[in-house]
């Protein structure tokens, strides 16, 4: 159960809180040491899988806890930003993230159930997503208002680029589980 990939998933989800800390210290370099760490947490979030597949240690405990880990991850980010930086514009692909985030685990959840997990594997456009995600958050975590403008931009333009691929995956998802999602039930 305790491996090096579980062991870099947990050591993610500890990092959590201490982003939080870092982010909200009142001293200059807070929030590029929280950035530094979360970038840390996005690189351990690529090296967890890749160990855990090429060296045979997939696990269920690491199946579980690694999108748990991922999502809380982001979505704490997102609420930094969002809350920091007082920017309205940023809620909207911020609610786009985490609204997609609870439809696919949701719709995951439900084909576990029915026996069609493997069929939801994750895509290209979802890779893509979270590069692109990753690097938006990881610039605005950077940003401290009055700095210069162009992290806050880049990062914007990056969480907006970031919210269209997350719709798009998500329409591929619930596309290869419409004919299941759409079959009568004979309970009904």
């Amino acid at each position: 159960m305790i491996n090096i990939p579980n062991l870099l998933t947990i050591l993610r989800l500890l990092l959590v809180p201490v982003v939080v800390v870092l982010y909200y210290l009142p001293v200059s370099w807070a929030h590029v040491s929280a950035a530094i760490l979360f970038t840390l947490a996005a690189i351990t979030d690529w090296l967890d899988g890749y160990l855990a597949r090429n060296l045979k240690q997939t696990t269920a405990f690491g199946a579980f806890l690694d999108p748990v880990a991922d999502k809380l991850m982001v979505a704490v980010a997102l609420v930094l930003v969002v809350g920091e930086l007082r920017l309205p514009f940023l809620a909207i692909p911020a609610a786009i993230i985490v609204g997609r985030e609870i439809v696919v685990s949701a719709l995951r959840e439900w084909m576990a159930e029915i026996g069609k997990r493997t069929s939801l594997a994750v895509n290209m456009v979802a890779k893509i997503k979270t590069t692109v995600q990753m690097s938006a958050l990881i610039l605005l975590l950077l940003y401290r208002p009055g700095d210069s403008l162009i992290l806050q931009y880049l990062g914007s333009f990056l969480l907006y680029i970031a919210a269209i691929l997350t719709l798009w995956s998500m329409i591929m998802y619930l596309k290869i589980a419409w004919p299941d999602l759409t079959l009568s039930s004979e309970k009904e």
